[in-house]
């Protein structure tokens, strides 16, 4: 019994130290570095919460895989091999019971160049695609850019929560339509759709003949005690249609180096999808790949103490909201950490720029399709989050 208390004792304090070295709350100036979401090009000194980027240090296992493989020297054209393969099957099968083959992967530098693949690969110049709003702006621009035409269909809310109306979804598909973009979960509403609602867009999509690329890079945010679908995993013949984007860079902090990968089963889809790559599109570097095998080998621990720490920021800027500022509106944040923020009732003229000058930047909500909503990244220490609340209450409160 002693010797038992005497573990207990000492494996608690190792949890203890474990914990602390994770220090969420800790202030990484990045102000002068070479940071796109630290840069300051109208000079307002503004806090940043507007571009996708957390201002947390990735975990320490990553760091440590880079550290090693800098160790090497040497640093020429890699590849992926079966161990970071090997740990993109893991994570897909443990997380959310979906079995993929090493031969499904196709790996991307971002999942950006995966939207305009899917637009380039999957459709003939003269079909369209089709993608709900608001929504993250590439998937609004990649269509255009790549030649293809945009149909849009409108998420609405319901008794505080987005959804989307499958009758609307139906009527939105005109003949030449041939392509869905989905984004779950959604960015920047922060939905999480449920497994009944991605089986009734699933059936509209087999029934208009619909490809599928779904989006699903935010996939390990969950905030609130729901599971992840990858809509590829509801069945063999939705995977037939579907490309699958994934990457480790949201939930580990990797955005800036640069690793994706397109989950796609059919084998024709993934032909015509990597072919569609050409010359133009590079796959992961070396770092990529090393950081991904290590964020999926060793990370988790580090996600889930993640997770608690964005679902307390978000409880402030919910309750904050809803106490202190009801000139705006929000619905709650199921899954990523951005705010979609509905700014309406102050007036078309207060947006972006409004925050901006006193002293917060946000994404506005036109390049969304949003307009009269601001998007806030609440990924930062709570102590930046309550500043930014602070500047944004006392700008209200003189115009009210």
């Amino acid at each position: 019994m002693l010797r038992c208390l005497i573990l207990c004792y000492f494996y608690r304090d190792s949890l203890a130290k474990v914990h602390m070295t994770i220090d969420f709350d800790r202030m990484n100036d990045r102000r002068n570095s070479d940071s796109l979401k630290w840069s300051d090009p109208l000079g307002k000194n503004a806090i940043p919460m507007w571009v996708a980027d957390m201002d947390f240090a990735a975990p320490e296992c990553v760091t440590r895989a880079l550290r090693e493989r800098i160790d090497q020297g040497v640093f020429g054209y890699a590849v992926a091999t079966k161990a970071v393969q090997q740990a993109v099957m893991d994570w897909t099968e443990s997380h959310y019971n979906w079995r993929i083959d090493p031969e499904w992967i196709v790996w991307l530098p971002g999942l950006v160049p995966g939207l305009h693949l899917a637009c380039r690969a999957l459709l003939k110049p003269e079909e369209e695609v089709l993608t709900p709003v608001p929504v993250y702006p590439p998937f609004l621009t990649a269509p255009r850019v790549e030649g293809r035409s945009l149909r849009t269909v409108s998420l609405k809310q319901d008794n505080g929560r987005w959804v989307l109306d499958m009758d609307e979804l139906s009527k939105a598909i005109h003949p030449r339509t041939k392509l869905l973009l989905f984004c779950n979960p959604h960015n920047p509403v922060g939905k999480v759709f449920r497994r009944e609602e991605l089986t009734a867009i699933a059936e509209v999509c087999e029934r208009h003949d619909l490809l599928i690329c779904s989006d699903e890079i935010h996939c390990d945010l969950i905030l609130d005690s729901y599971r992840h679908v990858p809509l590829a995993s509801l069945s063999k013949e939705i995977a037939n249609r579907t490309v699958t984007l994934m990457s480790p860079s949201k939930t580990f902090n990797l955005s800036g180096i640069s690793c994706g990968f397109a989950v796609i089963s059919n084998p024709e889809l993934r032909e015509r999808f990597r072919s569609a790559t050409g010359d133009l599109v590079p796959h992961p570097n070396v770092f990529g790949y090393v950081a991904c095998q290590a964020a999926y080998g060793g990370g988790e621990s580090w996600r889930l103490e993640l997770l608690d720490y964005l679902r307390g920021n978000r409880d402030l800027l919910e309750s904050c909201i809803a106490e202190r500022l009801p000139q705006l509106k929000m619905s709650h944040v199921e899954a990523t950490y951005l705010a979609w923020i509905d700014t309406r009732t102050l007036g078309e003229k207060i947006g972006a720029s409004f925050f901006e000058e006193a002293g917060v930047r946000l994404s506005g909500g036109i390049p969304f399709q949003g307009p009269g909503f601001v998007r806030l990244n609440f990924a930062c220490p709570r102590q930046t989050l309550r500043d930014a609340l602070e500047k944004i209450s006392s700008a209200i409160r003189r115009i009210v």
